[in-house]
């Protein structure tokens, strides 16, 4: 897909006419659906995972559950740099500022190996200790810990694959990183075949098995986007020499847009892992419920995505280049369709839950906590993600702030005083303990469906945007 950027001279002047809804619904299927497919594929390994060690039993699978909530925290200390990295990207290429894309780049993937290289290090050397934070039981523990001491490994490198993928999906690029993705499952099915079960001649690992073809992944993931950008001779992310010529001024300015995104993501993790300490000190039972359950919810989470980057290349690269109202115009319409899908996303994974539950080896307890779980998210989700898609959204338009504000102020005044006082105090059944964790999704919703119609959240970067902006507000009568 490739943007046509307009100089600077007679940008604001150009007759605005929106973009009819078949094409912008053609032009989010080319950046969604890659993008959908490709953390499809990502959360379809997880799957595969989990449908693999569940012939070792339940204890297992709730303890590579776990360990996959100590990575979700991972990737909350660095998405922070992933969204502050789109921002710039986006809108430095709507407005055709190569070198700049190149040193945010930089700073993008500098900043996210100090997470990967962090929860790396806590994962190999000290795993006992995570798995601790996250669950009383002494068996779980174990497993777990055998787990993590191998797939710590494999952290900085999907770090890098991140980096990559923000970068290249941001220019419009969304095929490589699924070339990578789909590369990286066959692996991970591979040799989570061979050493889990100890075929071909290997020995029988167990979960370690299924550890060591998360690494394996990974580094094929980093390869095949290598491999495939330097045949095709994309600019930016081979640049190295470019990366890191930083200076002042553009440090200053991407660590200000970044900070509010970094604060949202971390604070939110820790949040969610806070729920998640609850939600495993649970029964046994309920424990490989919620494993299987966020998997599956990843399926709901991998089609957002697909918007999501939509969203930051579609408004970016419009605001980037200074046609704002292009931008908001193809905002809404953005947040209201991933809703759309989302609901029938979510509506589809209940109709076909019976066989995929069994499958991940759930039965009797187990198997009715988890459907109730898809249940409640079934609803849930729709509010969820078009909170989340409105984030997103503003982010991309050069506001941070606003969203992160809200959900951080939410978790920590709404939703954990709600989740404790029902679980801690009033001791009410899992399944309402678990409901209430989307409490607050109703009410932030209303405030920022008003701050989207506000357009205050348009605020660009680039010199284009930069030209265009003091019209635009003038004409919607906009104080800042």
């Amino acid at each position: 897909m490739t943007f046509h950027h307009s100089s600077r001279s007679g940008l604001a002047t150009e007759p605005y006419q929106q973009l009819p809804l078949m094409r912008l619904v053609r032009m989010i299927a080319i950046i969604a659906v890659p993008v959908a497919l490709q953390n499809l594929l990502t959360t379809t390994g997880s799957m595969v995972d989990t449908i693999m060690l569940a012939s070792l039993g339940e204890q297992t699978v709730g303890a590579a559950g776990l360990c996959a909530q100590f990575s979700s925290l991972m990737f909350s200390g660095y998405w922070g740099f992933v969204g502050g990295g789109m921002l710039f990207f986006s809108q430095f290429y709507g407005s055709g500022e190569h070198e700049n894309i190149r040193k945010s780049y930089g700073m993008t993937l500098v900043f996210m190996m100090i997470s990967g290289i962090t929860f790396g290090s806590l994962a190999i050397f000290a795993p006992l200790s995570v798995m601790r934070l996250y669950t009383g039981s002494e068996t779980i523990q174990k497993i777990g810990v055998e787990y993590l001491k191998i797939v710590g490994f494999a952290y900085p490198v999907q770090v890098i694959a991140m980096a990559q993928s923000a970068l290249l999906r941001s220019i419009g690029e969304v095929k490589i990183p699924l070339f990578g993705a789909i590369a990286s499952v066959i692996t991970n099915f591979t040799v989570n075949f061979i050493l889990i079960f100890g075929h071909l001649g290997f020995p029988k690992m167990g979960i370690r098995g299924a550890a060591v073809g998360t690494v394996a992944a990974a580094i094929v993931n980093v390869l095949v986007i290598v491999i495939a950008a330097k045949i095709r001779r994309l600019p930016y992310l081979l640049d190295f020499t470019h990366h890191f010529r930083w200076n002042r001024k553009l440090l200053k300015q991407y660590l200000i847009k970044s900070a509010p995104i970094i604060a949202n993501e971390v604070l939110i993790g820790v949040g969610n892992m806070l729920i998640n300490i609850v939600l495993g000190h649970q029964a046994d039972q309920a424990i490989a419920a919620t494993a299987v359950f966020r998997t599956l919810e990843g399926i709901i989470i991998a089609f957002f995505s697909g918007f999501s980057s939509a969203a930051t290349v579609l408004v970016g690269t419009e605001i980037g280049a200074g046609r704002h109202e292009e931008a908001f115009s193809r905002a809404y319409r953005l947040i209201y369709l991933c809703q759309a899908l989302t609901g029938v996303t979510a509506l589809v994974l209940i109709l076909i839950h019976d066989p995929l539950l069994h499958a991940m080896g759930l039965s009797g307890v187990s198997y009715r906590t988890c459907t109730g779980m898809l249940v409640i998210f079934t609803f849930a989700s729709i509010l969820r993600m078009g909170n989340w898609s409105m984030n997103d959204t503003y982010r991309a338009a050069g506001d941070p702030s606003f969203g992160s504000l809200l959900e951080i102020t939410f978790m920590f005044g709404m939703v954990q005083p709600m989740i404790h006082l029902a679980n801690d105090l009033l001791h009410w059944p899992f399944l309402v303990v678990f409901a209430l964790c989307y409490c607050d999704e109703p009410v932030r919703y209303i405030i920022m469906q008003i701050h989207m119609y506000s357009r205050k959240w348009i605020r660009p970067v680039s010199e284009a945007g930069l030209a265009t902006i003091g019209e635009f507000r003038k004409k919607y009568s906009i104080k800042m």
